[in-house]
């Protein structure tokens, strides 16, 4: 069943779109919040959730952060600065493949994968470097 579209869902979903920056829920409602200040954060949480259930954004599980929401829905890889935490995507083909080359899977039957390779953003070795 689909969801009825509404202006908060809307406002939601053109934030992450906007963004662009694999945001955290609470940055998306802080960055809501600062145009429209009577919505909720758990108006913002229930949306994005059934964004993601309706495919239309992609909720991105990173080691060591809060999940971030991603606008590209195709499958793609991630790398995280280990300074400041912030998440961009990797230019680098999809492995479709990856799950076939495991050796032993311990008896799991592999449904998918992902990849989030770590890393320092050129922001952060600029001021490393100083």
């Amino acid at each position: 069943m689909m969801k009825r579209n509404t202006v908060q869902r809307a406002l939601i979903l053109s934030t992450v779109q906007r963004l662009r920056s694999h945001p955290t829920a609470d940055e998306i409602y802080a960055e809501i919040s600062k145009t429209c200040p009577s919505i909720s954060r758990a108006t913002v949480y229930r949306n994005l959730q059934q964004l993601c259930e309706e495919g239309v954004i992609r909720r991105r599980e990173i080691p060591g952060s809060p999940d971030r929401f991603d606008h590209d829905t195709t499958n793609h890889y991630h790398v995280r600065c280990t300074v400041c935490g912030k998440v961009v995507d990797v230019d680098m083909d999809y492995l479709d493949g990856l799950p076939g080359t495991v050796k032993d899977t311990h008896g799991f039957l592999l449904t998918g994968h992902s990849v989030v390779f770590d890393g320092i953003c050129a922001d952060c070795q600029n001021t490393l470097d100083r």
